[in-house]
């Protein structure tokens, strides 16, 4: 069975006992690599991606038989993705006790450690310039760029009016040109 089926079809799959296993995995083969890539822009790390990734399909299996389809299956997987990374963000602030910029360097000191970061590269200055907004905007940037999420799903998974997420995403935007056109190091 190809992992190109609709949401409707995966759902009807999920709701047959006799097939609800397969609909469970069709479901995270389709959506678990846009979901994995989402966490991480958030939390940098691979193996923490992995983890929240992990808690984050626990959670859909879970819920899964609770949901209404009000609302396109990838924005309330994508709703409970954006959550458990802002919790696990949270979790790693409280357990250090530190600051949330502490916690950014921390993410920046992740991006660093990767083998493949060239500073001098532009895509690594987008990175670290990301990595440089406050958390809302950078949700907001990531699911704007990087998943072209309209502002219309983008408000569901955020719970925000979608003006507010157009002027988020605009101040998003000229945040990282002035850190990429300064040069800015974090």
């Amino acid at each position: 069975m190809a992992v190109s089926q609709d949401d409707k079809t995966l759902l009807a799959l999920y709701r047959i006992p006799d097939t609800k296993e397969k609909g469970f995995t069709l479901i995270i083969q389709k959506y678990q690599e846009r979901l994995y890539w989402h966490i991480r822009r958030m939390v940098m790390d691979h193996d923490d991606a992995n983890d929240v990734l992990q808690n984050v399909f626990i959670k859909v299996w879970k819920n899964l038989e609770n949901f209404r389809e009000d609302a396109q299956l990838y924005t309330w997987l994508y709703k409970i993705a954006t959550n458990e990374s802002l919790t696990f963000l949270e979790q790693q602030k409280r357990k250090t006790s530190v600051s949330l910029s502490e916690v950014e360097t921390g993410l920046s000191n992740k991006l660093r450690a990767d083998p493949q970061f060239d500073p001098n590269k532009l895509e690594w200055k987008l990175q670290r310039a990301i990595l440089s907004l406050p958390d809302k905007q950078r949700i907001v940037f990531n699911l704007r760029y990087y998943d072209e999420m309209p502002y219309e799903e983008m408000s569901k998974v955020l719970e925000t009016s979608e003006g507010a997420l157009k002027a988020s995403y605009h101040h998003a935007v000229k945040k990282i040109e002035e850190y990429i056109r300064k040069g800015t190091d974090i």
